[in-house]
């Protein structure tokens, strides 16, 4: 296309000249607040507008240029000036009396530009009205300018609005205790109320409702203001509509490749019975992260994204859409370790803590070592569905052997198996197996000794370690003291259980052996008779426990892991009843308290020497914990308690300091970060039998010459895995040169 330019054609349009207006507009009619100002009269000021204009056109039909034309219009327009008059005297009105009047008077004079000899136009004075009402004294001005000999008088009328005497919101808010309305109004109280101060006020209390979590909510206002000074302010507080969920995965998508919505194993009801905020409710942020919280402790979900959907017909309201990324809740575990009462031993585990998306956790332990094995099927509902209390139930069935610590002993011998005894009143009884007895021969059988002689005691010694060989199941329910909220945070729960389990004495062989001789008594042949025990209740085969056990706990550690303040109660009663002969009925009383003490003392870590706007990360503390226990009643000496061992008295190994019917236990422990993961402690550990041994039935600790009482004195390092603290420490008996050294999982308490 070829492009042409011409000269084009000018035209020039010019507005009508309005006419000038006669008389003096100033005083056509009072100014009002708010009011638009009238129609000015105006006089004619030409300004001249260029404008040019390019228009390119398509060639024609031949081909043939067409020529772009330049089009310019030359606009006039009239400029409207206002006339000014003289203004002669400033009078403000309508405050005469008024407790505040030289308060009031200075506020609106000050906002004026408008002062006697000045020239003013009607604009000014209304931009003077506005200035006044901005002040916020006043609910009306007006201003009427009033001819006079000297010139014109403005006139400015003003009405103050009242005192203030309270303030309420539109509609109420039950979460706003009346404390905090006065303490952001109260201050302003009988003096006259100002908008502006008002309005700081009512950002403070949107700051407060804020700092509540109420993050939605908006104060606005005021409705309405009474004549005797009560401001009513309008509350949009934000509401939540629903509550909704969706599974998504790892990157947010709702949606799989073939736009199928992606699905879940979780229960819709597991995810949003951990919501508090209800339908209905105020929106609150601490609450939503209160709950996401409980959702990430429920281990189930590997990220949950939040998304507040607004509601187009309900301005304020929200609906909480919940995006839920599940994590893989199967497990399959195992490794080798080594215990006192098992040896070295290896471990499986088989674990699902959703099953069936109801957020039920199903476990299969199985553990097998030298002395000893375990299989162990247990299950575990965190929250009863439909219960207002989170009361959880747990139940297990297991079958295990062990070799029992009461009966072991680190220098002083142990307490093995006979085959068979015959009791015949004598001091002493003899062993079948050895020729040092008054027959002067051995015996095939205990039947056979006491048929030769009847008046003397026989045993028939194996000298196999005891074992307990258990089969049972228990079930437990749980319930936090709530009240019945289940969102409600509380120190107290209370325990209800039943247990149910057959307990039989036997060798590796797995045949019955209730009876036992300690190895340190047992020489040439012989052992006086009181010192074979009956190593179950009643020297049956097997006794059968039948028990109900109740407890109540009390916690408030500031970090459930590795607290630096707070204490912890636990009380325990577990009645056991007999249900047959072979069964014993005794009761056990147990109780435990925890206090910590928060210090800052050794400064080891990087964390204990912040710099100037660092916060301090330094967990140390002043342990200590007081343990106390008794049984009364028929008590099987494997009931026993035992003392000594990495959760008792630590320079003792397990349960070779006593075992005894009653006992207590004291422990003080300072704990101190060194660097990364590794933390100190030094403790003292004390623990004492109040002399109960002797009342064990078979006097267990006593045949292997266990102290009864100590003090242990030691140190330790603490590694902090993912799996929980390592602890590995060294600990005195008694002060002596005698140190052992002891790794344990987890602190002590």
């Amino acid at each position: 296309m070829t492009r042409r330019s011409s000269r084009g054609l000018t035209v020039a349009v010019r507005q009508g000249v309005f006419g000038v207006a006669l008389g003096l507009p100033l005083l056509a009619s009072p100014l009002l607040a708010q009011e638009a100002p009238a129609e000015p009269a105006a006089v004619d000021v030409e300004v001249e507008q260029t404008e040019t204009q390019t228009v390119e056109v398509d060639p024609g039909p031949d081909g043939a240029p067409v020529v772009t034309e330049e089009e310019t219009i030359t606009e006039t327009e009239t400029v409207i000036e206002q006339p000014r008059v003289l203004i002669s005297e400033v009078l403000i009105e309508g405050i005469s009396g008024h407790p505040e009047e030289e308060r009031l008077q200075v506020a609106a004079y000050d906002a004026m530009q408008v002062r006697p000899g000045s020239r003013v136009t009607r604009d000014e004075l209304q931009r003077d009205l506005n200035a006044i009402q901005a002040t916020g004294w006043f609910s009306d001005v007006r201003i009427t300018p009033v001819n006079g000999p000297l010139g014109v008088q403005v006139v400015v009328q003003v009405e103050p609005f009242p005192a203030l005497t309270s303030v309420v919101l539109n509609p109420p808010s039950e979460e706003l205790p009346e404390s905090v309305i006065t303490d952001t109004f109260g201050s302003d109280y009988d003096r006259t109320l100002n908008l502006n101060d008002l309005q700081l006020r009512m950002k403070e209390l949107q700051k407060w409702f804020a700092d509540q979590g109420y993050s939605l909510a908006r104060i606005t206002g005021p409705e309405r203001v009474s004549p005797d000074g009560e401001v009513t302010l309008k509350l949009t507080q934000g509401t939540v509509v629903g509550v909704e969920m969706k599974f998504v995965n790892k990157d947010g998508e709702s949606e799989d490749e073939d736009g199928n919505p992606i699905g879940g194993k979780t229960k819709d009801w597991v995810v949003t019975r951990e919501i508090s905020i209800k339908p209905g409710d105020p929106f609150n942020r601490n609450k939503l992260e209160r709950d996401i919280k409980r959702l990430y402790a429920t281990q189930l979900f590997s990220d949950v994204k939040v998304t507040l959907k607004p509601v187009p017909e309900q301005p304020g309201d929200v609906v909480i859409v919940l995006g839920i990324v599940e994590q893989s809740t199967g497990q399959l575990s195992g490794g080798l370790g080594y215990s006192q009462s098992q040896g070295v031993f290896g471990q499986v585990q088989l674990q699902d803590s959703n099953l069936f998306g109801r957020a039920w956790n199903i476990g299969l332990n199985v553990t097998y070592g030298q002395y000893g094995g375990l299989a162990n099927l247990n299950f575990r509902d965190p929250w009863i569905n439909g219960d207002s209390h989170r009361t959880s139930f747990s139940g297990s069935l297991f079958l295990s052997q062990q070799v029992p610590q009461a009966f072991q002993s680190e220098n002083e011998g142990n307490i093995r198996t006979v085959k068979d005894y015959a009791d015949n009143g004598n001091k002493y009884a003899y062993n079948i197996r050895s020729d040092k007895n008054p027959a002067d021969s051995k015996f095939s059988s205990v039947s056979k000794a006491e048929d030769e002689y009847s008046y003397k005691s026989w045993f028939d010694f194996e000298g196999d370690s005891i074992a307990l060989r258990k089969t049972g199941g228990n079930i437990f329910f749980v319930r936090p003291l709530n009240g019945g909220d289940p969102f409600k945070d509380t120190p107290w729960k209370a325990l209800l259980g039943l247990s149910v389990q057959n307990v039989r004495p036997i060798n590796f062989a797995a045949a019955s052996r209730p009876y036992g001789i300690a190895t340190n008594d047992y020489k040439n042949g012989r052992i006086k008779n009181k010192d074979i025990i009956c190593v179950s209740f009643n020297c049956a085969d097997s006794n059968n426990l039948v028990s109900v056990r109740f407890a109540t706990t009390y916690n408030n550690f500031n970090d459930p892991r590795n607290p630096t303040s707070g204490n912890f109660f636990t009380a325990t009663t577990e009645q056991f009843v007999g249900v047959n002969e072979d069964s014993p009925t005794f009761n056990r009383l147990r109780g435990t308290y925890t206090q910590f003490f928060p210090v800052n003392w050794l400064k080891l870590h990087k964390g204990c020497r912040p710099k100037q706007g660092e916060v301090a990360d330094c967990p140390q503390a002043i342990g200590l914990q007081v343990k106390a226990g008794t049984i009364v009643g028929e008590l099987p000496p494997y009931e026993a308690f035992c003392l000594g061992g990495s959760n008792s008295i630590r320079g003792w190994y397990n349960c070779d300091l006593a075992v005894a019917r009653s006992f207590g236990e004291v422990t003080l422990e300072y704990r101190f970060p060194i660097i990364s993961i590794f933390s100190g402690e030094l403790f003292v550990d004390a623990g004492t039998d109040f002399d109960t041994q002797g009342n064990v039935p078979g006097k267990p600790g006593l045949l292997l010459n266990k102290d009864g009482s100590g003090v242990s004195v030691g140190t330790g390092v603490i590694v902090t895995t993912p799996v929980g603290p390592l602890r590995l420490e060294v600990a005195s008996k008694d002060f002596s040169g005698d140190w052992r050294f002891n790794l344990g999982v987890g602190w002590k308490f």
